[in-house]
């Protein structure tokens, strides 16, 4: 069975395995999951290194900025999501937490972020870059804290 936990903690390994590709940190990111995947098999090893430069081949050639190019990013953090849940699922519940604790490990390690808390709405382990342009409103509740735009003043009295 996969938590909620787990279930957050592999959208953190998605994300950091679409965030990461292209970048200088790619390479050893890579390098890193493809071992997690592979769990000590030179074969899957392998295997892993080839879907990876895949997906990173296909962000690269997709760009940055447009609608298009956001909508594979998103598409590659949900397949690599599925997949990192895939893995945790078959696994017994002494391994899963085994598992589990290495990508935590290797995400610290690579994104420096091993952090993923769940609840309601969003989970975020790491960095978070909320930005409002053409005219929208852009706004990040926390708690009980809200960061956004204030109200807007009340008729003049007088």
């Amino acid at each position: 069975m996969v938590t909620e936990a787990m279930v957050a903690l592999a959208a953190a390994g998605g994300a950091a395995v679409a965030q990461a590709a292209g970048t200088s940190a790619w390479q050893g990111f890579q390098q890193a999951v493809a071992r997690w995947f592979g769990q000590g098999d030179d074969e899957r090893v392998r295997a892993e290194l080839d879907r990876l430069d895949r997906s990173a081949n296909a962000l690269a050639a997709a760009g940055d900025g447009d609608g298009e190019a956001d909508r594979l990013r998103l598409r590659e953090e949900a397949v690599w999501q599925v997949r990192f849940e895939t893995v945790l699922a078959a696994l017994g519940e002494d391994e899963q937490e085994r598992a589990a604790e290495a990508l935590r490990a290797l995400l610290r390690e690579h994104t420096g972020s091993g952090t993923v808390t769940t609840g309601e709405g969003q989970s975020v382990g790491g960095n978070v870059d909320i930005r409002a342009d053409h005219g929208s409103v852009a706004a990040l509740r926390m708690g009980d804290v809200t960061l956004g735009n204030p109200p807007q003043p009340g008729p003049p009295q007088g």
